[in-house]
């Protein structure tokens, strides 16, 4: 068990790789109801959805999600977060716990400029949160609701009881497996995970912790805040274009990331994967030709894949898959080289 972002947090139950490789093969499950939940809801909901989110939240429908980014000005990052639609005015936040104290005064005062009268509550005391991922997810979860589970398309959700709790349901995930993340009251948590346990031991299902879940997301080359973004990266930098609403004509950070779209940046995150026997860690420097280039953000040795990889950030000119580069790990230098990402994508059905 670690401190983390004012919770107690397990590190691994029965150990990071057993634990990976069941979600990888079978199914995991995670606590992580140290999430931070904010609704925002009322008059201008949309509007300020828009101005604070760097996603085009006029696209979602009622009952749909969306990946975006909470950005300053300057198109960086204050989180990322999960943008749930769950009603014509009314917008769910999923940020990071390490990020919860941080968050709620920005989004307060940046939404309330825009929309006076929005509604803006912090949430996160009202909802656990479950993670069930892995290939077997869906045949587990389906054995305790009723819910149409196959029927939730990836990154939709819908409301209805687990194991008897009322609560939410969307498949949704941070692992690159197929899966679902259970919204319920804190006080009913302990008998959804339990029933999820049971129901899961004859799969393989197996409690993960914050270890696995690192390397499996790690695996699937989705960004960690406070590794690989942070208020120091554009979301242009960080490779995550695809997380902007380009036809937006507003919102913080907009002329910034048009620009470099535009222009193109000074540096941009890619994937490498170690050549030589050695594991790249966050703040490793990253050389090309004995030059100091960049850093590394976030490295690991997967289990899966059995591979030594990272994501660093590195001139846009060495961003081609192949580029040979070394990793300076305590003096030594060490040969890497970029790859495409992500390394691991999960075998469609």
């Amino acid at each position: 068990m670690v401190p983390f972002g004012g919770w107690d947090m397990p590190v691994e139950y029965s150990g990071i790789t057993a634990e990976h490789m069941a979600v990888r093969t079978a199914a995991g499950l995670f606590d992580v109801s140290h999430m931070g939940e904010m609704e925002i809801a009322g008059k201008g909901a949309l509007e300020a959805v828009q101005h604070i989110t760097s996603n085009d939240a006029s696209k979602l429908q009622v009952g749909q999600i969306q990946y975006s980014g909470l950005t300053t000005p300057e198109g960086t990052f204050v989180d990322d977060l999960l943008v749930y639609r769950f009603g014509p005015s009314h917008y769910l936040l999923v940020i990071n716990a390490g990020n919860i104290d941080k968050d709620v005064p920005w989004i307060t005062a940046r939404a309330k400029e825009v929309s006076p009268d929005v509604g803006i509550v912090n949430s996160s005391d009202r909802y656990a949160l479950i993670a069930i991922q892995g290939p077997k997810a869906q045949d587990i979860l389906q054995t305790l609701t009723a819910i149409d589970l196959p029927a939730i398309k990836y990154y939709w959700f819908a409301h209805g009881e687990i194991a008897g709790v009322r609560g939410t349901v969307s498949r949704t995930g941070y692992t690159g497996e197929d899966g679902f993340e259970v919204m319920i009251p804190p006080a009913m948590a302990t008998r959804v995970w339990d029933a999820l346990l049971a129901a899961g031991k004859p799969h393989g299902l197996i409690p993960a912790g914050l270890g696995a879940r690192d390397t499996l997301r790690l695996e699937a080359a989705m960004r960690l805040h406070g590794n690989d973004i942070d208020e120091h990266s554009t979301v242009m930098e960080a490779d995550l274009g695809w997380i902007v609403g380009w036809n937006k004509t507003e919102f913080l950070g907009r002329d910034v990331l048009h620009a470099q779209k535009a222009n193109g940046t000074k540096k941009t995150m890619v994937g490498i994967e170690m050549i030589d026997r050695a594991i790249a860690r966050h703040g490793h420097p990253v050389f090309h030709n004995g030059n100091p280039v960049g850093v590394v953000t976030s490295g690991t040795q997967t289990p899966f894949l059995k591979k030594a990889i990272g994501l660093a950030y590195v001139p846009p000119a060495l961003k081609a898959p192949g580029t040979e580069l070394e990793i300076d790990i305590r003096g030594r230098k060490a040969k890497a080289v970029v790859v495409p990402l992500p390394f691991y994508k999960r075998p469609k059905k």
